[in-house]
């Protein structure tokens, strides 16, 4: 039997709040289930790239008017799309959302992705939003990413023409000031995805992680004269645990147009460190608020919730 310590107790309450929040009585017969556990949705999914995550890539869905803009999400460096949306994905879905995702970065096929140069990762999401924008008929996009799919897509929308088909990009941990190198090849290393790293092997092994190393030329360049781009709106979702971006708050932008939220200001139980931001309810429900701010959620971290209900 599981012992339920006060951080898996908050975990299963805010889950329950989040997963009872379908769009109607006709979406909960096709109900997806959540992942809420980033180690089984890491494993589950890491085996399978080039697969959508579970709710994502169905391209007969058209957008409503409830939710026009497509969601695309975008994974981070070492993972896929499949390994790293199994909660999101879903959750989106259920909540009348078409999604989308993609892998890039890697070469086909192959489970760690979002290893190559930056600049060809941008335009590798600059033609699959084209390809979402022809597929349903919308005129722009909101993005979801996590780590470098948080700041990645930065590029896209500052060189590559993003900012008239983006309207919201919703950053998990983003490493959008850069992070040290050793906060990138650690946890590689640990999960074996990565041979031990020096300096000299790493670039070879992984041009976006140097690229993501603080002060780098391509971070100097991405930041030059500020770090929004008018005409899009910036959420960027953040874990004072983040063992990868560091410090955490390097993830935040400044500018207009600009939401900088650290889970733990209003969930100071919440324990989300850099791989679980991506499944952790606190900050899905976060991201639910962001793609629709005149719709928001109460966030759920209390120890004492209903286990049931909707949110309003």
């Amino acid at each position: 039997m599981r012992v339920l310590t006060p951080r898996l107790l908050v975990i299963a309450a805010a889950f329950a709040l989040v997963a009872a929040a379908g769009p109607s009585a006709s979406a909960a017969a096709t109900e997806r289930p959540v992942e809420t556990n980033a180690t089984v949705g890491f494993l589950a999914g890491f085996p399978k790239p080039g697969v959508a995550p579970d709710g994502a890539n169905d391209w007969s869905c058209r957008p409503g008017p409830a939710h026009p803009n497509p969601v695309v999400l975008v994974h981070g460096t070492f993972e896929n799309m499949n390994d790293n949306w199994g909660g999101a994905a879903p959750l989106l879905a259920n909540n009348g959302y078409c999604v989308y995702a993609l892998d890039y970065g890697g070469p086909a096929g192959d489970p760690i992705q979002g290893t190559g140069p930056i600049e060809a990762s941008a335009a590798q999401l600059a033609a699959f939003v084209d390809r979402v924008t022809a597929a349903t008929g919308a005129a722009r996009v909101d993005l979801v990413g996590h780590s470098q799919g948080g700041m990645m897509p930065r590029h896209y929308l500052k060189n590559l023409g993003g900012a008239a088909k983006v309207d919201k990009l919703v950053g998990l941990a983003p490493s959008n000031h850069g992070t040290t190198l050793l906060g990138l090849t650690g946890p590689a290393s640990t999960l074996g995805l990565l041979e031990p790293a020096n300096r000299f092997l790493l670039g070879p092994a992984c041009p976006a992680c140097v690229q993501q190393e603080r002060g780098s030329a391509f971070l100097t360049a991405l930041n030059a004269g500020g770090d929004t781009v008018p005409g899009v709106r910036y959420t960027v979702i953040a874990s004072r645990f983040d063992e990868v971006v560091t410090p955490y708050d390097s993830a935040f932008l400044t500018g207009p147009d600009v939401t900088d939220i650290t889970l733990q200001d209003g969930c100071p139980l919440d324990a989300a460190d850099h791989l679980e931001i991506a499944y952790d309810p606190v900050a899905l429900t976060h991201v639910l608020n962001a793609l629709d701010p005149a719709h928001p959620r109460p966030v759920p971290c209390g120890l004492v919730l209903p286990l049931a209900g909707p949110l309003v």
